[in-house]
């Protein structure tokens, strides 16, 4: 019989993952919110991971364990926040060419390429199960393209497949990182770096500019606390009471809440295709997951 103990510590651990996810599945919504209001991308990610980053740190401290990195973990986790910077990027830019939940599910195909990657270079087992799981999460993605092609941009998909393939990379560079980076602190040097990339590429092309009106400002503070410095703070807390293959597969939640949120908030319609590519997505990533090591997640 299960120790009571065990199993509270447990749920509370996948309920801080699934209201993570959730913050996570934001993203894309205040991008469509940003795009509307006139924030430019720069702008916005700019603010939103200055502001994440010093949320994130000021809860570190509080909790006592926010400390100083030796230098070589240092250029680690600013080189991995250079590359955050990049598929983050490109991630928003795909949000001005296609839906806010077909970019969200098309994504989510990252740990496909994380699979792929360990296969290729980690020396992983290609086991018969998880070749079907990317053949049918790809063929999802194939399904959500040829769906709708007068509404879906393919310029679109090809930014945010990109962007996948980014973080897919990411994952697999924070893997090795965190054999001697705590979770919490790799994830906040991330954050700083990703700031200072945005703000320096920012006052170098001329596209940083303070936000104004209480429209742009709410945008800018829901990305950052809803969508960044809280839903990190809640992974890597949950991580604590659950393995992180399970978090991972909790983690499909993500683009389920941005479709939903795109349909009641965007007007966005989710045509047959994007359901059924969508939920062949979501069925590959879950079958890769289930006896992966996971993942330790910070925003797109």
């Amino acid at each position: 019989m299960a120790n009571p103990d065990t199993v509270k510590r447990h749920t509370f651990g996948v309920l801080l993952v699934l209201v993570a996810s959730a913050g996570f599945g934001t993203l894309a919504i205040f991008g469509k919110f940003a795009e509307a209001a006139g924030l430019n991308t720069t702008t916005l990610l700019a603010f939103r991971f200055t502001i994440g980053a010093g949320l994130l740190w000021v809860g570190l401290a509080v909790l006592g364990r926010a400390r100083r990195l030796p230098a070589g973990q240092l250029k680690v986790a600013f080189a991995l926040g250079l590359l955050y910077a990049s598929f983050s990027a490109l991630f928003f830019w795909a949000l001005l060419y296609i839906p806010a939940g077909v970019a969200a599910i098309a994504f989510y195909t990252y740990p496909a390429y994380v699979y792929a990657i360990s296969v290729s270079v980690l020396n992983e087992q290609l086991t018969r199960l998880k070749l079907v799981a990317l053949v049918v999460a790809v063929f999802g993605v194939a399904l959500i393209v040829g769906g709708d092609t007068a509404a879906i941009d393919p310029f679109g998909i090809a930014l945010i497949l990109l962007a996948a393939l980014g973080y897919a990379l990411y994952i697999a560079g924070s893997r090795a990182a965190l054999g001697s980076i705590a979770p919490d602190l790799l994830a906040g040097v991330v954050l700083i770096a990703t700031s200072i990339s945005f703000v320096g590429f920012g006052f170098v092309s001329g596209r940083l500019f303070v936000p104004a009106g209480g429209q742009q400002w709410g945008i800018i503070l829901g990305i950052a606390v809803i969508g960044t410095a809280l839903p990190i703070f809640l992974y890597v807390t949950g991580l604590e009471h659950i393995e992180a293959s399970q978090a991972s597969i909790l983690g499909t939640a993500e683009p389920l809440v941005t479709v939903l949120l795109g349909v009641a908030l965007l007007g966005e319609v989710v045509t047959p295709a994007v359901a059924v590519g969508g939920a062949l997505v979501l069925l590959g990533v879950a079958l890769i997951q289930t006896d992966a090591a996971g993942d330790v997640r910070t925003p797109q």
